[in-house]
């Protein structure tokens, strides 16, 4: 008693008894079947009910009066549970606990028996679903509802419909889903398969195979195959992702739960966020973000470094395998924050630096063993490339910082957005005048706060970046050097779309929203309030999205879903759609898909090498075959074939190991057919809803 006692005295709050802190000592050991029993329910009530306290259960307890009183008053449990009840009530209440160690022995006769456990555990999970406030469940149904809603094109029949601003993307997003659920299931090499791109394959690691998610989504995919996968993927994973911005917000910004809706609403779906929902579910699960941003955080704290090190460093590794281009911008966004919050408040900057520099060190001896194979077999292994280049003119116009998105629902222009953008995937800014404006207001309102600073510098910084090395003002011939020419050549930064940088505005500008709304609430005077709360709703309602494009899926022709490819590609060769799959005409990965992946094909949509510097392009190395094929079905124009053409193509066949050449009803299929004929030297059998021509001898 009177080691709690001077505990309690110089912390104030609550002192108990530990057997789990240097000092403690434990004379007679229970059975060892209780013991671990034990141990696995104090990892389960740091988990889930009072974090950083290492035993609850020892039983001896000190608390200050008035302080405990208010926290009996509130418990609701009546069994052994109470005491984790009561320690909550503390934790959540900041009222400091101090562990004292204790000599502990067991004694026999112990009245908590085996269905003890049991009890206990019930009145947790009880005691969890308490804990959560009908707020917080509403909100996730309302981000669910609004993820429903912007696929609600293609979620009820995924299989049948398509996104056409995807483009190709629905088509490789799918199909990485079935190979990596293939390789899972025959216990192949997840980082590796030459079902595309046949002999020479594709390097999934150096790909986005997003195997965070397509690896667990591998029951779901072999059930009901990979446009259900990825569909849920997309819609379930966004509406994660706005409710961890919710949770982060509540947690670090402010408390207001209807502002936390709001500003998460922004962060996840801002029209960049909605532009890569179309295709690229790499940049819409961004789940795992929130929650490392919050890690890093605590680290800053210094309470509990090692062990926020270690969380960091798992929860950075899982994001590796769910998108490491992400991962690289959150980092970016993170620094220019530190950067500016250090500057607002140097005194915190002091303090943090050393804690977090030590967690950071702990997170990466934790991570990099987890990624180090992976990373080698993505940079070293076979298929793998360098970096790939998009020149300098991939970041955002000025005006798109400033323009609407096509998607918006009131002020969409798809014309005038698809001026200032590569493609209807890669929108990346089109915050919109009036966002831009209110959240100048907002910076300017709420300066004094350090937050705010911090917030206003990570938002401009990033859209600055997002320009390029290269800015060119608008309606001028007028070109500036621009920041990101820093980091342009850098290792892993030469890769990035630049315009991709302009991400970082969404949570930014979706906190200081927050924050506004916030303080709007705590006003009493009309006309502030009013004002306020109308200027944030001018600025958000050109920005709600419109539901994505969808269109009816064109069928797979017979020939390939009912296996009467078959005879015609034999052990080791590979089935060639004319015209060979390639970025800009994927469909032939669908084919493979719906046909269970039972053919090879060469060609194909992904990342790979090209020259002896193994420069990252988009598709395979090109062949002769597969160049006049590609450039017959867009011109329609037949070249010449001459005996030297027939023999090019020959060795092309050959190096694709071709068991036939597959032809689709398409635009120009019949000069299509003509070249195929001659190339080959016989007419093609129209079976299946294809023209096949059979490349074995003596058929």
């Amino acid at each position: 008693m009177e080691r709690l006692d001077e505990a309690i005295g110089g912390r104030g709050a609550a002192a108990i008894g530990s057997r789990s802190v240097p000092g403690a000592a434990i004379g007679h050991h229970q059975h060892r079947a209780r013991e671990l029993l034990g141990q696995a329910g104090n990892l389960l009530i740091r988990r889930i009910a009072v974090p950083g306290i290492r035993d609850t259960q020892c039983g001896f307890k000190l608390f200050d009066g008035e302080r405990a009183r208010a926290a009996f008053a509130a418990a609701r449990l009546n069994g052994w549970g109470i005491d984790v009840e009561v320690l909550r009530h503390f934790h959540r209440a900041g009222w400091p606990v101090a562990e004292v160690p204790v000599r502990w022995s067991h004694q026999p006769g112990s009245k908590v028996g085996p269905l003890a456990y049991g009890r206990v555990l019930a009145e947790l999970v009880l005691l969890r679903a308490r804990s959560v406030r009908g707020a917080d469940v509403l909100a996730a149904i309302l981000f669910l509802l609004m993820s429903v809603a912007l696929y609600s094109g293609r979620l009820f029949d995924p299989a049948h419909r398509y996104l056409p601003d995807s483009m190709q993307d629905q088509n490789q997003w799918e199909w990485f889903f079935a190979v990596t659920a293939d390789n899972v299931a025959h216990l192949r090499n997840p980082f590796f398969t030459d079902l595309q791109n046949f002999p020479d394959g594709v390097n999934l690691m150096a790909n986005t195979a997003m195997l965070g998610l397509s690896v667990p989504f591998t029951p779901l995919t072999l059930a009901f195959g990979p446009a259900v996968s990825l569909s849920v993927c997309m819609a379930v994973g966004l509406a994660a992702t706005a409710a961890a911005w919710y949770w982060l917000i509540v947690r670090r910004v402010t408390a207001h739960r209807g502002a936390a809706v709001v500003g998460a609403a922004l962060a996840a779906f801002a029209p960049p966020m909605v532009s890569h929902a179309n295709a690229h579910p790499n940049f819409v699960v961004l789940f795992m973000i929130p929650l490392i941003i919050d890690r890093a955080l605590r680290l800053c704290t210094g309470a509990r470094v090692r062990r926020d090190g270690i969380v960091l460093g798992l929860m950075t590794a899982y994001q590796v395998f769910l998108g490491e281009e992400p991962l690289l911008l959150a980092a970016l966004g993170m620094t220019l924050f530190a950067a500016a919050y250090g500057a607002a408040r140097p005194d915190v900057a002091r303090a943090a630096w050393r804690p977090l520099l030590t967690g950071l060190l702990y997170a990466v001896a934790v991570c990099l063993p987890l990624v180090a194979y992976p990373l080698a077999w993505q940079f070293t292994g076979p298929q793998s490339y360098g970096s790939v280049l998009h020149g300098d003119d991939s970041g955002n116009s000025p005006l798109a910082l400033v323009s609407f998105a096509e998607r918006s629902l009131m002020w969409g222009d798809e014309r005038r957005a698809n001026a200032l953008a590569a493609n209807p995937t890669e929108q990346n800014a089109f915050y919109g005048w009036p966002l831009v404006l209110v959240a100048f207001a907002i910076t300017v309102r709420l300066w004094r706060r350090p937050l705010v600073k911090a917030l206003a510098v990570t938002a401009v910084g990033a859209a600055l970046l997002s320009l390029g090395p290269k800015v060119r003002l608008p309606m001028t011939d007028t070109v500036y050097p621009g920041p990101w020419a820093l980091f342009a050549h850098l290792p892993l930064f030469e890769s990035v779309i630049e315009s991709r940088v302009a991400m970082i505005c969404a949570p930014a500008l979706g906190m200081l929203l927050a924050l506004a709304l916030a303080r709007l609430s705590a006003t009493t005077r009309i006309g502030p309030l009013y004002g306020g709360l109308l200027a944030v709703s001018l600025a958000l309602l050109p920005l709600v999205p419109a539901p994505l494009k969808a269109v009816d899926r064109a069928p797979v022709p017979a020939f390939l879903t009912e296996g009467m490819w078959k005879p015609y590609v034999h052990d080791g060769e590979s089935l060639v759609p004319v015209p060979l799959p390639d970025p800009g005409a994927a469909e032939a990965l669908h084919w493979q898909t719906a046909a269970r992946l039972g053919f090879k094909l060469p060609g194909g949509y992904f990342n790979g090498p090209y020259g002896p510097d193994r420069v990252g392009i988009y598709g395979a190395v090109p062949r002769w075959t597969s160049t006049m094929l590609r450039d017959v079905r867009y011109s329609g124009v037949v070249p010449p074939i001459d005996a030297d053409r027939r023999r090019q193509a020959r060795e092309d066949f050959a190096y694709w190991h071709a068991g036939a050449l597959v032809l689709a009803p398409q635009p120009h299929d019949d000069r299509l057919r003509q070249v195929v004929t001659q190339l080959v030297g016989h007419e093609g059998k129209w079976t299946g809803g294809v023209w096949v021509w059979d490349l074995h001898e003596g058929r």
